[in-house]
Order: structure tokens, then C-alpha cells, then sequence
């Protein structure tokens, strides 16, 4: 078994919504059908790895060739180690022996890891070896436990996926973006992008902070930075009493020591906090009970008690093995994955061990207390008890009023004192710190009582009610079209006074800025304009093959456009082989549209038609036939559909009806050329889906220009000697034929085509695109670029000939290596009022060189003398 071409797919896909990994598998015959080679295989398997006895299996589903049991092994590891996915599926490709392998991941490291154990274990059970399962389920656990988000980052995320907010991880640590473009966020943990560089310094300085809530009222306990262990003793002596140290800016607990009074405890506690941080701080000791109270905005959304870590007595257990007992607990872990975390004997452990008179191999009597650190926080082992019901309306106010003086919109705030159902002046208790990006797991999964839903306030302190962070996102697919839609789009849209980011073929643009330059049709170019803080909306073309390599980069659009199907394009690439693959393959876009959302589909198509099953939105209906029957029934039950009617194009729904004459819409021709009245229909479609006033949609299509400038290398006009010439990147059958159908339309006194082939498409692709031109032109010019595309040097050239073969209206055929030396040859030859199609392939640069040409005419024409009368 060989596994090759290993593909994370990172948004809805080709398989399903979820988010997965995929691998080409090639099996030997043998390892095709195991039940008639192998009959043993499934019982040593069984017996590797038992828990895959308890996957359940859909029906059909069963383990019959080595490329299945890929894929129930590696969802079931990644199962076995906790995580949540419950999608595969294996396809056989055409070519005998070959699998499509798709396993859904949660985390894609871990996908990946157990794609590749899974196959060292299949390894394994075929030779007759041996393979820890229990290590590899480990490593899988362990692996999803560091790349995966931490508690209080994914309530936030949780949070917002229950709000139908996107979401997108910026790195592997925990920064997320919620929303798209102009309306995202962003958070780094239990911090949120309001929350200032100024607002964080504050809270780290525990000096200015208690400075600052003391001018503003709030009882905090006095104390002062030290600069030595001398230092520190002068400051506790006169504080007087128990005292606190800790570092200047700490955090988690770490280096902080309270409630001691002699010299060599407070040297002690110096040199420990020294380790953490180069100030330290010293101030007074406030006997009591430690509290967290959790500020989000303007509001106290959850409070917990926080005791430190300790072991009871039960005079038989040393006080290590009852440490040892307690963190068998399974809520206790490493890091903050668990909602408890394990009790450590360290050095601090020891020192508190020691004030208690205790030692780790020492037996503490039965009920005995022993407390292993003085500080609560949940990272050294403390635990946590909900208390948000009892905290008195006054300490919910001092929180607030301290989170709001140091300027932090999330915000943990420590308090100590007695209890929390009475004031903190009636008591003697004060605020002891403020934390900016302060852990939230003590209130989602609290020790003991009521989790509170904080990442939920998160969120709604960041979006409020209603707002889903999205932008509208229109998706372009089809055969043909693609680019100019989403260009006219994208105009349309800009009309209104939309900020437009727009990915093609030729690049991406941000309001109308080119931000990158080349075949931006995929995801990872649109991925990038979802990013963009200056996008209000976004225009993608969807081609095919960002679609099989990532699957898409959202999780829904607001509107999808199909173009057309056709005959297909790059049918036999990557599985590919059929028109009804193809259609399940461009129908991803449609299967991903919102609920409120529209699917603009071409109904003279059948196989785009066939898509409409699959929208969970509605469908608009196009076609330039205002009585084929998919635009009339549809019509009839009272939905959207466009089409031409007279000289105009109509948008109707019910008894609406909006009319606009193809001559205000110049990209048409007057409606000369079909595809481009497709085009516009589309593009008319997809914004009256996004409410733009018929004014707006109106005045877009009579600004909206056919030249290189607004849709480079799409029917682009130029005049050349009293000659007509239009290029165009049109380079699959479907293709030529719309634009041999609209030459046929325009008068010409001879018609010479200039054409390559794209290597990668099938033969018959190559000869079919000349067989059209042979029914059209009368001159074909053909070239051979310089990149073939894998075929050997002549090959295409050949199949472009084998398409002529019996042409009935060519004159003449030449041959020319080189795009721009096959463009000047046919320029060369033209006549006035011939016209001359030019296909080409480098467009930026031919269209470049056509510009160049065509001035060089029209400087000669001007300096020509006119003939005398």
C-alpha cells in the first residue's frame, strides 16, 4: 500500500463540511480484495487494535481493502485520543487499485499524525508484527492537547460558532478572528482587541494599580516595590503585621507568597518572586478567603472561591501518596486543558510543608489539613467553588469600578476577604490585583458548582445581538464566465459605495487596489480578503482546483453563482473524469449557501439546474429564454428569475418586474454577444440577492466597460487597420463556441482565429476547440506556447490540426512558435473590415503587446498624408 498527495481540507469540500484530511491511496491487487487473500487480515487486525470493533460502520461500510481500513483506523485513533470527528469515506478512482482516503480532523497536526500511524499499523498487522496502540493513542492525546485551543479560548470560540460568528485561527497559539473583513474581531486568549497596550501595562504594574483604585475608592491592601531582601523586611516591618510578596507584574500565582511575618520567611519569599521577575512587591497580608470575580464590560458575569492545594490526613497515607491520590482525579491535568490541574511538590511545596511541620514522607494525622501551597490559583492545584449567586451587589460594584479604572473590558479581579455576601468594607477586604487576559476555566468548569457560560458574554460584549460578524460573500463558479461575473459584481457593489474584495484569475483586489497578482482563484487568496480589515464585501471565483486541493475558504456564502457546466473543463485531472463529477464538484458552492441566502443558477444548463436541489437558500433563476421551462415554472410558483424579453433584460419576482434595455448595458454589445447577456444576468442576479437598489444596479451596468481595463483578456474590442480584432482567454470548447457564436454575429469581410491548447486538457478537448473555429473562420493561425503543460514538444500543435481536418470554411492554416510572433503574423495579413480573434494565453503580456501594435497603426495612420481630392 502506498499512500501519496496527502491534502488538509480546510473548509467545506467535495466529501462534506468537515474540515479533513485526504490521501490518494494505490493498493496492490492483493490488498484490493483482503477477504480472498488475506481472510485472516480482519481478525489479527481486531486483534491490534480491539477498540475498532467498536466504531460503528454506515451501512455498506466494511473492511475489504487496505485503503478502507486506512480509513476507519486513523477516525478511530483519532477517536480513541478524544477527539471529536466521525466523518470518512473511501472512493474508489478509476484507475484499478487506487482510493480516494477522506478522514475528518479536528486539529489537522493530529490528522495528519494519525493518517500516518494508521498506516504504520496497517503495516504492522500485514506483516505479522506488533504496534502499540495504547503509545500512538497517547501521542495523538498529547499532540491535540498542544495544538488545540485552550479552555477559555474555545468557550470564546464555542461561543461564537453557537452565535454563527466565523472564526479563523491566526496562529497556533490562541489568537482568533471573529467575522470577516470590516466587521471582525480579534481575541488572544480571554483578551480582546478594545483592550489597550496602556490598559494591559497597568494591570501587570501592581503598584500603580493599587494606586489607582485607591484614588478611586476601591479597598485595596498598602504596600511598596522592594530592591533587596533588606529592602523587602524594612517594607513588611512597616506595614506591620502578615505581608505579601510577589513580583511586580506576575502572573498565574507564580513567585508569590502571602501571610508571612519573620525576616527569613520575607528573604525567602523575595529571592522565590526574584526568580520571576526582577521587581518585587511587598504589601500587607488580608486574612481571608481568595476570590476570583470576572468582569466582562460592565457587568460581574461570574465569581468562584479559589482554595489552595491540599491533601487531607487520613493517618495512613504519606503526604506525598495522598498528593498522588488527589491527582488521579481525571479533572486534574498538565496546562490548563483540564479544568483542575495536578498538585506539584516543588520547592514551594516544600516550604509550606516545612511551616506545617511536615515533610512528603511524613503521614499527616486523620482530618489534618495540609495545605501544599499558600496561593489559589488553579494553575499550582488549587480548585475553584462557583460562588456567582452569592456576591453581594457592593463587591459586584467595586469589580466593575476596578476593571473600568484600570481601563480592561475582560478583566479577572482578585479578591480576598471573609465572604462575598457582604461588602468588603463591612469586612475589611480589598482587591488584591486586576488581570487583564485572566483564565477562565474556574468558571466554565468550576472544582465544585454551576459553570457559567462566560465565553457566551465574551461574545456578546464583542458582537451584539444580531450581529454575526459576516460580510456578504458572493461565490462564482461555473465552466465559462467566471471572471467577468465576479469583476461586474464587484463593480455593482462598489456603486453603492461598498469597500469590494475580489479574488479571479487575474489576481486580488481590494477596493479596487490589485493586492496580488496571478491565478487567485482559491482559497487561500480568498482566505486573505476575509482578513481585510478594509473589505465591506466580498466577490470570490471558485474554480475547481482550490476546491479539490483545500475545499473552501468559508463556511457559508450569501450568494452562489453557477455559470454554466457545459461539456466541463479539465475532465480527467484529479478524479475528474465525468460531467456528473464535475457538477458534484461545483455544486460545493451551492450546497454552502446560508439559509437566507441565494443560489443564482443558469436554467438552460441542466446539470447547474440539477444544483438546486442541494441549496439550503433560495434559487434565482437565469436565462435568456424568457419561456423555457425552468424559468416559467419557476416564475409561476412566485420566485426569482431573469431573463431577456424584447431588448431588455427583466428581473422578475411575482408581480414585480424591472426592466433594463441590453443597449444601457455595453458589455453585452447591444446583446450581440450571448455570453456576455449570460454574464450580466448573473451578475444581476447575485446583487438584487444583496437589496441593491435597481438605480444602483442600473447605473453599475452603463458604467461598466468590456475593455482590458474592467475584464482583461474577456471580449476585449480593439480597431487595427480598419480591422476588428477581440482577444480573449477563452480555452475550453464551451468556450469557443459562445465566442464563434457571437463572431458570427458581427460582419467581417474575412475571419482569421489565432489558437493554442492548453496542454492539460483530454485530446479531444484540444481538437474539439479547432473543430468549432473550422465551421466559423476562414484563416486559423496556431501557436505553440512555451509551456506545454506536459505534453512533449508538437503534441498539441498536432491535436490542434487533427480538429481542422475536414473544416469546411478554412482557406489557410499556419503554424507559429512563440504567442506574440503568432499575433503579428496574423496582424500582418489582416485587411480592412476582416476580424481576427485572437485566443490568447499570457494575457497581461499579449494584451500588453495587441496595445502596443494597434498604436503603433494608429501613429502611422495619423502621419499618413490623406489622398488628394
Amino acid at each position: 500500500m502506498d499512500v501519496s498527495r496527502i491534502r488538509a481540507l480546510r473548509g467545506p469540500n467535495l466529501w462534506s463540511r468537515h474540515t479533513a484530511v485526504e490521501a490518494v491511496v494505490v493498493c496492490a491487487p492483493a490488498e484490493c480484495d483482503l477477504l480472498a487473500h488475506d481472510p485472516s487480515f480482519n481478525e489479527r487486525l481486531y486483534a491490534v487494535f480491539p477498540e475498532l470493533g467498536a466504531l460503528p460502520l454506515r451501512q455498506g461500510q466494511s473492511i475489504h481493502s487496505l485503503a478502507h481500513a486506512l480509513e476507519l483506523v486513523t477516525l478511530a485513533l483519532q477517536i480513541q485520543a478524544g477527539c471529536l470527528v466521525s466523518f470518512s469515506r473511501t472512493t474508489a478512482a478509476p484507475e484499478n487499485g487506487v482510493f480516494q482516503v477522506v478522514v475528518e480532523y479536528s486539529e489537522e497536526d493530529v490528522g495528519r499524525l494519525a493518517l500516518q500511524l494508521a498506516t504504520q499499523l496497517l503495516q504492522a498487522v500485514t506483516d505479522g508484527g506488533s504496534f502499540d496502540v495504547t503509545a500512538a493513542v497517547a501521542q495523538l492525546h498529547e499532540l491535540d492537547e498542544d495544538v488545540r485551543l485552550g479552555p477559555s479560548t474555545g468557550a470564546i470560540v464555542e461561543a461564537a460558532v453557537a452565535r454563527n460568528i466565523p472564526y479563523r485561527r491566526l496562529t497556533q497559539g490562541s489568537l482568533v478572528q471573529f467575522g470577516w473583513g470590516s466587521k471582525q474581531r480579534r481575541i488572544q486568549a480571554a483578551e480582546c482587541d478594545t483592550t489597550s497596550a496602556i490598559a494591559e501595562g497597568i494591570a501587570q504594574d501592581k503598584e500603580l494599580t493599587k494606586k489607582l483604585l485607591h484614588a478611586a475608592g476601591v479597598p485595596v491592601p498598602l504596600g511598596r516595590p522592594v530592591h533587596s531582601a533588606d529592602d523587602a523586611w524594612a517594607a513588611a516591618q512597616e506595614i506591620g503585621g502578615a505581608v505579601v510578596v510577589k513580583p511586580r507584574d506576575g502572573n498565574q500565582g507564580k513567585g508569590v507568597t502571602v501571610n508571612i511575618q519573620t525576616q527569613e520567611q520575607v528573604a525567602a519569599a523575595y529571592h522565590t518572586a526574584l526568580e520571576f521577575r526582577d521587581e518585587v512587591m511587598v504589601e500587607r497580608y488580608l486574612p481571608g478567603t481568595d476570590y476570583r470575580l470576572l468582569v466582562v464590560g460592565q457587568q460581574l458575569v461570574a465569581a468562584a472561591r479559589r482554595d489552595p492545594p491540599l491533601v487531607m490526613g487520613d493517618g495512613q497515607h504519606t503526604v506525598a501518596e495522598l498528593v498522588a491520590q488527589v491527582n488521579t482525579d481525571p479533572r486534574r491535568g498538565d496546562g490548563h486543558a483540564t479544568p483542575m490541574t495536578r498538585i506539584r511538590i516543588d520547592d514551594i511545596a516544600l516550604e509550606r510543608l516545612r511551616e506545617q511541620g511536615l515533610m512528603p514522607d511524613d503521614v499527616p494525622a486523620k482530618g489534618q489539613r495540609v495545605v501544599l501551597r499558600n496561593n489559589a490559583n488553579l494553575s499550582t492545584g488549587g480548585s475553584a467553588t462557583d460562588v456567582t449567586d452569592d456576591v453581594h451587589p457592593d463587591v459586584a460594584a467595586r469589580a466593575v469600578a476596578a476593571a473600568q479604572m484600570v481601563g480592561l473590558d475582560i478583566c479577572g479581579v482578585d479578591v480576598v476577604c471573609d465572604n462575598v455576601i457582604q461588602s468588603l468594607e463591612s469586612q475589611q477586604g480589598g482587591i488584591v490585583e486586576v488581570n487583564a487576559a485572566p483564565g477562565l476555566r474556574m468558571h466554565i468548569s468550576p472544582s465544585f458548582g454551576k459553570g457559567r457560560a462566560v465565553g457566551e458574554a465574551v461574545i456578546q460584549h464583542m458582537f451584539p445581538a444580531g450581529d454575526d460578524g459576516r460580510i456578504p460573500v458572493v461565490a462564482v463558479t461555473g465552466t465559462n464566465g467566471k471572471t467577468t461575473t465576479v469583476r461586474l459584481i464587484a463593480h455593482l457593489l462598489r456603486q453603492q459605495g461598498l469597500r469590494v474584495g475580489m479574488t479571479n484569475t487575474d489576481g486580488v483586489y481590494v477596493n479596487g487596489r490589485q493586492t496580488d497578482s496571478g491565478d487567485c482563484s482559491g482559497p487561500r487568496s480568498a482566505r486573505n480578503v476575509l482578513l481585510h480589515p478594509d473589505v465591506d464585501a466580498a466577490v470570490f471565483e471558485t474554480a475547481r482546483g482550490g476546491l479539490l486541493r483545500e475545499g473552501l475558504a468559508y463556511d457559508r456564502c450569501q450568494v452562489a453563482v453557477v455559470t454554466n457546466v457545459g461539456s466541463g473543463d479539465h475532465l480527467g485531472l484529479n478524479y475528474i473524469t465525468t460531467l456528473e463529477d464535475l457538477t458534484v464538484l461545483k455544486r460545493v458552492v451551492v450546497t454552502n449557501v446560508a439559509p437566507s441566502g441565494m443560489a443564482v443558477l443558469n436554467a438552460t444548463d441542466p446539470e447547474v439546474v440539477k444544483m438546486a436541489a442541494h441549496c439550503p437558500g433560495r434559487i434565482t433563476y437565469f436565462g435568456q429564454d424568457a419561456c423555457h421551462p425552468v424559468i416559467t415554472t419557476h416564475r409561476a410558483l412566485g420566485q426569482r428569475v431573469v431573463f431577456v424579453d424584447n431588448g431588455d433584460v427583466v428581473a422578475a419576482e411575482g408581480d414585480m418586474e424591472v426592466r433594463i434595455a441590453l443597449k444601457y448595458i455595453p458589455l453585452t454589445h447591444n446583446g450581440a454577444v450571448g455570453f456576455q447577456v449570460d454574464n450580466a444576468m448573473a451578475a444581476i442576479g447575485a446583487v438584487w440577492a444583496l437589496d441593491l437598489p435597481w438605480h444602483v444596479i442600473r447605473d453599475g451596468l452603463q458604467a461598466f466597460v468590456s475593455d482590458m481595463q474592467a475584464v482583461p483578456g474577456r471580449f476585449n474590442l480593439f480597431q487595427y487597420r480598419s480591422a476588428t480584432l477581440i482577444a480573449d482567454y477563452g480555452h475550453n470548447p464551451d468556450a469557443i463556441q459562445a465566442l464563434s457564436d457571437a463572431v458570427q454575429r458581427m460582419p467581417a469581410r474575412q475571419r482569421v482565429a489565432v489558437i493554442s491548447g492548453a496542454g492539460d486538457r483530454r485530446d479531444e478537448d484540444i481538437r474539439e476547440q479547432t473543430r468549432i473555429l473550422g465551421q466559423v473562420f476562414d484563416e486559423v493561425v496556431l501557436y505553440q506556447d512555451a509551456c506545454q503543460r506536459g505534453r512533449s514538444d508538437g503534441e498539441v500543435l498536432q491535436l490542434l490540426r487533427e480538429g481542422l481536418q475536414g473544416a469546411p470554411r478554412i482557406q489557410r492554416v499556419s503554424e507559429i512558435r512563440g504567442e506574440f510572433a503568432a499575433i503579428d503574423h496574423a496582424l500582418a495579413r489582416l485587411q480592412p473590415g476582416d476580424l481576427c480573434l485572437l485566443l490568447i494565453d499570457q494575457v497581461d503580456e499579449s494584451l500588453a503587446h495587441i496595445q502596443a501594435q494597434v498604436a503603433v497603426a494608429a501613429s502611422e495612420a495619423a502621419s499618413t498624408p490623406a489622398p488628394a481630392a
